[in-house]
């Protein structure tokens, strides 16, 4: 039986600003602004129409903060989407979708924004909620030696290859140096370099983690009725779910299923609330805060399994226009840039509409994903059409 949520709101505008890190030329708070008003411009609304506001991962920007510079006629939904960093990313769509199918707001923002200025550098305001003196006193102070660690489970516990490894990241360099609004634009990724990046942690090199840059993104969603009437073409939300499964959580270090991403749980609802499988999906924007991570993501789901990672996860199969699962087609965190995930959901927009820079042909309907690893998890179905 699918959701209640199934095709009831819709993404009708979308916001991205990006910079190298430590050079925004504003604030978070400048930045989200202009971004929740270039979301406007591109839905057809007024900026003052905005009435809800949802947000994840400890992002500073309160709505009350912001409707004086909107001209906010009147706010009706606030609300913050628990999870660490990019976990609770699709939980804040669900929420938006909530409050609107439930009368509670008629255009919500759903946002991230981003500036080192503001907030230091983004591995130290991470690991500033999560890490506690058991774990310091263990070495593990920045998310890249928690993440290796678990990579390293991953690869002796289910033997895949590191080659699965290297053709994420290159099909993600592909993308992202294709994408005018990548950080990696113009900037190919070729074998040789990714493998002489220097070691981070464990078994993770330079290139196999998220970046770090500032920057804002902004998702407007509304009912899929008013999101029909406006500027684009409505991207309908069929699902999401949030969460983590028995044994998972704030175990310091000592999940029941160390070697997964912490989706099954997840996943699970997800294909049961939009009665949707992996081999319904066109397209998939993941997020990948360490590579690993991304590869343990697409198992959770269903769309490989470690058994056939290695034949499953390369170049070709990765890439658009012909990859037959194509992924992170703006380049994802490791190669458009790292808001928190913010920008994937931003892709997974253009993409269904045809407006993406690397487009998969005849694309109907997108998975995203949150995470991985977060103590609460979340994953979404996106889709052109409303089967």
């Amino acid at each position: 039986m699918r959701g209640a949520l199934y095709g009831t709101t819709a993404a009708a505008g979308v916001g991205l600003l990006q910079y190298k890190r430590g050079t925004a030329p504003h604030g978070e708070r400048g930045l989200l602004i202009r971004a929740i008003v270039q979301a406007c411009e591109d839905a057809g609304v007024d900026p003052a129409e905005v009435d809800g506001f949802c947000s994840y991962g400890f992002d500073h920007n309160q709505p009350d903060y912001l409707t004086a510079e909107l001209g906010t006629k009147e706010l009706h939904f606030s609300n913050m989407m628990w999870g660490a960093g990019g976990g609770g990313l699709l939980g804040a769509f669900e929420a938006a979708a909530m409050a609107i199918a439930t009368g509670q707001a008629e255009i919500v923002a759903v946002y991230r924004s981003l500036a080192q200025g503001d907030s230091g550098r983004l591995a130290n305001a991470v690991i500033a909620h999560h890490v506690n003196n058991h774990s310091a006193s263990a070495g593990l102070v920045t998310p890249a030696i928690v993440c290796g660690l678990r990579a390293q489970r991953m690869i002796l516990e289910h033997g895949f290859p590191w080659s699965a490894i290297e053709a994420l990241v290159r099909a993600d360099y592909y993308h992202g140096s294709r994408n005018p609004d990548a950080v990696a634009y113009g900037k190919p990724l070729d074998i040789e370099t990714y493998r002489a990046g220097r070691k981070i942690t464990g078994p993770l090199r330079l290139f196999d983690c998220s970046r770090e840059n500032d920057g804002a993104g902004v998702v407007l969603m509304t009912s899929a009725e008013r999101a029909r009437d406006l500027r684009k073409a409505p991207v309908y939300l069929l699902g999401a779910a949030q969460g983590s499964q028995k044994g998972w959580g704030n175990l310091i270090e000592n999940d029941l299923d160390y070697a997964s991403a912490g989706f099954e749980s997840v996943a699970r609802r997800l294909w049961q609330k939009t009665g949707l499988g992996p081999e319904d999906i066109d397209v998939t924007q993941l997020y990948e805060n360490f590579t690993p991570q991304a590869v343990a993501t697409l198992v959770d789901h269903g769309m490989t399994s470690w058994e056939s990672v290695g034949e499953d996860l390369v170049f070709e199969n990765l890439i658009a226009p012909n990859g037959r699962m194509p992924l992170n087609t703006d380049g994802g965190n490791l190669a458009c840039g790292f808001i928190h995930g913010i920008n994937i959901v931003v892709e997974a927009v253009r993409q269904l509409r045809g407006e993406s820079a690397n487009p998969v042909p005849d694309a109907k309907t997108c998975l995203v994903t949150g995470g991985p690893g977060s103590r609460i998890n979340t994953s979404a179905v996106f889709a052109n059409e409303v089967p």
